[in-house]
């Protein structure tokens, strides 16, 4: 194969790691599209590439020899550009969350399969090198089963922007529970992915009209927008193994700094992969660790893992994966069966906080 030509739909701020990878892992970017050909003209510029298009479907019949898309839009299109794309015999790698639903994510599941073309989603902490070390760990048996963990994702003041798309539900599918699911699906990743039993959760809407508790991230405010997504959740998950998952994710609570993190407990070690930030959404500060916890001739033991940092959080590693495994030379780092798992869980977590009541997940 040839190099690995892609186009990229979204010129939006999540553009510039998907580049970055891209390129990196030897591909050449020959297009870009976004619905304002003025900001896709601006980024494309600046990088050399030299077609713009102001959709999809432009696109790619202007490019026909396009191996791959890469999709950063609002969540809501995230499904029919995906099925699109796959329909047009492309391989897709598409920005988290997979999904509105579970019901989209079998959608594009059912068509990557008719397609036979690789689907990917950027979950890009699972490239960190804290996480890809972390693994080495649990596929040698050092860390045992793992019968319990810990996925968090908190921030102090993080609301991306008040009246955009991310705190519109019909747009977003809803606020930190689906916009932030990397530490779920990271903890999943740890614990080998196991089948979820039942789910009861809490959601929580302080804040979300306080501009107090707006974060560095995200978009402009829209004063005439909506806001009608949670600030703040907190749940318990149940694995049909007998294994077991707190999660808890927020934009806006009363916390002491931002944290992603996951921690979890296993037969023969426990462990963390665990971000803190100095200054909330500012990767620059961070403060990066990966530790094990286990017992050596009757001593309790702490072993420091040391890894080269990353203030991308594997967001390039991740998008390089996906060329490197259309290009037969990497297993992919995730798949869109898993990606269906995580959108259950997810499902789960809103219907739960809605009724009040544990949730089966089937």
């Amino acid at each position: 194969m040839g190099k690995i030509k892609v186009g990229i739909v979204g010129a939006g701020g999540m553009a510039f790691y998907h580049y970055e990878g891209f390129i990196k892992a030897g591909a050449e970017v020959i297009a870009m599209a976004d619905a304002d050909p003025g900001r896709a003209k601006g980024f494309a510029e600046k990088r050399g590439i030299g077609k713009v298009y102001s959709s999809l479907t432009e696109m790619v019949s202007a490019c026909p020899n396009l191996d791959a898309v890469s999709i950063i839009t609002p969540n809501k299109f995230h499904k029919p550009l995906v099925i699109e794309a796959l329909g047009l015999g492309k391989h897709v790698y598409c920005e988290k969350p997979p999904a509105l639903n579970a019901g989209e994510m079998e959608e594009m599941l059912a068509a990557s399969k008719q397609a036979k073309k690789q689907l990917m989603f950027d979950f890009n902490n699972r490239a960190r090198p804290e996480s890809q070390a972390i693994i080495k760990y649990i596929k040698k048996g050092r860390v045992g089963t793992i019968n319990s963990a810990q996925a968090t994702w908190i921030r102090r003041a993080g609301i991306p922007g008040f009246g955009g798309w991310f705190t519109n539900k019909a747009l977003s599918g809803g606020g930190p529970v689906i916009d932030l699911p990397h530490m779920l699906d990271l903890a999943l990743y740890f614990m080998g992915y196991p089948e979820p039993d039942y789910l009861l959760g809490t959601a929580f809407y302080d804040f979300m009209d306080n501009k107090a508790f707006k974060g560095p991230w995200g978009i402009p405010d829209a004063a005439k927008g909506v806001t009608d997504v949670e600030s703040s959740c907190h749940a318990m998950l149940t694995f049909k193994t007998g294994q077991s998952l707190q999660i808890r994710n927020s934009w806006a609570e009363f916390n002491e700094r931002e944290v992603v993190s996951v921690t979890f407990q296993g037969t023969k070690a426990g462990g963390k992969v665990e971000r803190l930030f100095e200054i909330e959404g500012i990767d620059e500060t961070c403060i990066d660790s990966c530790r094990l916890f286990t017992e050596e001739f009757g001593n309790q033991v702490d072993l420091d893992i040391k890894t080269e940092k990353d203030e991308h959080m594997g967001r390039v590693a991740n998008a390089a994966n996906f060329v490197q495994a259309i290009s037969g030379k990497a297993e992919p780092l995730n798949k869109p069966e898993e990606a269906l798992v995580l959108m259950k869980i997810i499902d789960a977590m809103y219907k739960s906080a809605s009724s009040k009541k544990p949730v089966q997940i089937k």
